[in-house]
């Protein structure tokens, strides 16, 4: 590419590496794609990279506030183009990051959503579905295993290692880590496994109705309409079934740095967030229950 690249050029220069040489997912690049189009809209395709200007990234993020977007999505399309003129820098195309030190909108603190375990049950149910062994044993491994829906539509034969009853998990990033197999899950795994079908080439775990590898959007269907069917709570999304697992291990005294291990955090700031949740349940129970409690409420 020439010393001096448009923005458009640059753009379409960093996604190709952020897929082939980071390696990144196919979800994690379309955000960056969607978030840079919109960048380059606003300053022009053909501008030239190094005369774009803090205070025009400053400009963008207003407008993109005067439109109504939500903090965390500012916060993210400020990420993506910090991103890349990280990338920029590093490359020779520029000599700041012009969008470094810009801060987007505070967002409010939200807790993770989680599921009570009666909830996580009643999903265990049999129902009459043709793909319930299936259902059954995926449901098992995302919520015993705490995997992200990525994570468990991308597992491979051999990333199964029932001698060891252990998982190979491939997370963000495509970063490795090892996660142990309960005991329910690997019976339901066996199961299911037993009944696959699939060529020989077809190495996927998880098979759609055409024994190719299941896609997320499927998985997300599947718990919508598994909900209905049990009689679970319909607002079940794959993230929550992982923000489920991380409460539910911490309500029983695991270790905040092994729940960090098991979900494959970078930041144990990340996994914090579930210590602030089971205050906040800790709290409720006592306003409820406490008669210091009742005195001070009554």
């Amino acid at each position: 590419m020439k010393a001096d690249p448009c923005l458009k050029e640059a753009v379409t220069s960093f996604l190709h590496e952020l897929a082939d040489v980071r390696l990144a997912s196919k979800h994690t690049v379309s955000a960056y794609r969607r978030d840079l189009s919109r960048f380059t809209e606003h300053c022009g395709e053909e501008r030239v990279l190094k005369t774009i200007t803090r205070m025009q990234v400053q400009d963008w993020l207003v407008h993109c506030h005067a439109s109504g977007l939500a903090a965390s999505t500012l916060a993210r399309r400020l990420s993506a183009v910090s991103s890349f003129f990280d990338a920029a820098v590093h490359a020779g195309w520029c000599e700041t990051n012009v969008a470094a030190g810009v801060r987007p909108p505070k967002q409010p603190k939200r807790l993770p959503r989680t599921l009570p375990p009666e909830q996580t049950q009643a999903l265990m149910h049999q129902t009459d579905r043709a793909s319930d062994c299936r259902d059954l044993a995926l449901l098992a491994v995302m919520y015993g295993c705490g995997l992200r829906v990525s994570e468990v539509v991308g597992l491979n034969l051999h990333d199964i290692d029932m001698h060891q009853f252990e998982l190979r998990v491939f997370g963000k990033g495509r970063k490795e880590r090892i996660v142990p197999l309960p005991q329910g899950a690997i019976q339901y795994l066996q199961a299911y496994l037993a009944e696959r079908i699939a060529p020989a080439e077809e190495q996927a775990v998880f098979l759609n109705k055409y024994s190719k590898r299941l896609s997320v959007r499927s998985v997300q269907r599947m718990l919508k309409d598994r909900a209905l069917t049990t009689g679970a709570d319909i607002s079940v999304t794959p993230h929550r079934l992982r923000h489920s697992f991380a409460t539910h291990l911490l309500a029983g005294g695991v270790d905040l740095r092994a729940i960090q291990e098991l979900l494959g955090h970078a930041s144990l700031a990340t996994t914090e967030r579930y210590t602030h949740l089971d205050i906040t349940k800790l709290t409720e129970v006592y306003d409820q229950t406490h008669p210091r409690a009742k005195k001070r409420t009554g």
